[in-house]
Parts: C-alpha cells; structure tokens; sequence
C-alpha cells in the first residue's frame, strides 16, 4: 500500500483540486483535512515535479509504486506534540505517501522519538509499517516534495491554510510544537499571527533549542521549540546529533506533561 488516505475530499471542496486550500477551513476532523491534502493540485511547478519523480524514480525504487502526491500529516488527532518540519522528500515521502518515512532524514527522527518513547518503531519503511506515534504528529508547511527541497515563499504562502486548520483541529490537546529548522519556524509563525496567537515583534528568531510561549487570546497557550532539521547535511556533519534531537523531543514531553498532567502517560 502506498500512503494511507483513502478518502474523497469532494464533500468538504467545492473549490476544486487546483483551489484545495480553500477549503481547508470546513475540514471538521484531521481525516478530512488529511484527505483534502491528500487531493491537492495548487502549485503547478510542485505538482510536475512531484510527478515526474514518481515517474521516472530513483533506481533504488524502480520497482515501487510511488505515492506522487500531496503529504498529508501523520499521527492521532489528540496529539499534545506537534512535530513541523520543511516539506516531503523526493524519494521519501513522495514515494510512501507518510511524513518522513522512507529516506534518511526520517530514520534519524523516527530512531529519536522511539528512544524517548513517542514511536512505536525506528525503522520508517512505508506507510503499512505498522508504526504508530504517542501523543505526537508530524507534518509540514508544504505538503508536496519541492525541487532540491526549496519551495518557493509563494507555495508556502499558498500551502499554510492546511497548517493553520491542522494547529485549530489540535486545539484542544496540543500543548507543544517542535520546529525542524528555519524554513519551518518562519512558515509557522505567520500561521500563528493570522490565527491570532499573541505573537512578539518582532518575531522571535530561529535557534537549536529557542523556546517561545505564546498565549491565545481565548487563553490557550502553545510552546514552541527550535531544533535544526534532521537534513542529511546536519545529520553527517555533527550539526545535529541524535543526542541533541533527543534532548529538544524530552523537552518537549516534559513541556506536554506540565500542561496536559492528566494525559503524561500518552506521551511517554
């Protein structure tokens, strides 16, 4: 099986694909909103490369069935943790249609909440893994692969109405968000601002272990974390050791445990 979304978005779009995002306000579940995702054709320069990945294939995969689509989130729908990174891998989630599952980035991030206890597995392969998250969903400000995994300001722009409803949809249980890197910090604090979060200005600035409270004006109140990207460049080069990733996910359920102390236990 390649992804897991077997839905059809037709009931909530009345946009069409190439128009999706606005629709993502009238997702009442992440199933719906995952589905949505799922069946997006917005960005023309995302979608054809996206595409002609799943065509012509890395040789490695020639023999598999690529997802070749939109990346939808990943993990339960009362999630106190919420993990962003960049945007899918070519070769990666591209091909098995699951957040950070299947190249080298996701093994790194998937080894790291498996040892602090948010995975059930630290081996990422595919979709029909069997692999669940605890108290933890991962997902991105743009959903399909880019070209050299550089999205443009336009199709972040374009993709953030999907990141703003996932963070509404997440309302009631979401205490922490871990930011995999610059591109990620940026995109997530302008969904922020526009979902009116008391945001500082000026914005706080991207650092390995920054951490930002922030309040909602109906009392909710979220904290961020900064941690670099799992990037092969990061990860090879010592920038990011799984030591540190490890470190900055701890944080994070100690954070989701103060806040949530009646639902610790899901994030251990």
């Amino acid at each position: 099986m390649v992804g897991d979304v077997s839905c059809e978005p037709t009931e909530i779009n009345h946009h069409g694909p190439e128009q999706a995002p606005l629709a993502a306000g009238a997702a009442t579940t992440l199933a719906e909103l995952d589905c949505l995702v799922s069946s997006c054709f917005a960005c023309p320069r995302l979608v054809a490369w996206r595409e002609e990945v799943a065509r012509v294939k890395r040789a490695a995969f020639r023999d598999q069935e690529y997802w070749g689509r939109p990346v939808p989130g990943f993990g339960p729908a009362d999630a106190s943790i919420l993990v962003v990174g960049l945007a899918p891998a070519a070769n990666g989630g591209n091909r098995t249609g699951r957040m950070f599952t299947g190249d080298q980035s996701g093994d790194v991030l998937f080894a790291a909440l498996h040892a602090v206890g948010l995975s059930t597995g630290a081996h990422p392969v595919s979709a029909d893994d069997g692999i669940t998250l605890l108290g933890t969903r991962l997902t991105a400000p743009v959903h399909c692969a880019p070209p050299e995994n550089k999205p443009t300001p336009a199709e972040r722009h374009t993709c953030a109405p999907y990141l703003r409803r996932e963070l509404e949809l997440l309302a009631g249980s979401l205490a922490v968000i871990v930011v995999l890197g610059a591109f990620g910090w940026q995109a997530l604090f302008a969904v922020l601002a526009e979902g009116g979060w008391q945001v500082p200005r000026p914005r706080p600035r991207f650092a390995h272990g920054a951490q930002v409270r922030l309040t909602h004006p109906d009392g909710r109140t979220v904290t961020i974390l900064g941690c670099y990207h799992v990037s092969q460049h990061n990860t090879f080069t010592g920038r990011l050791t799984p030591a540190m990733l490890e470190d900055i996910l701890r944080t994070a359920q100690s954070l989701a445990g103060s806040a949530h102390p009646d639902d610790e236990t899901r994030t251990r």
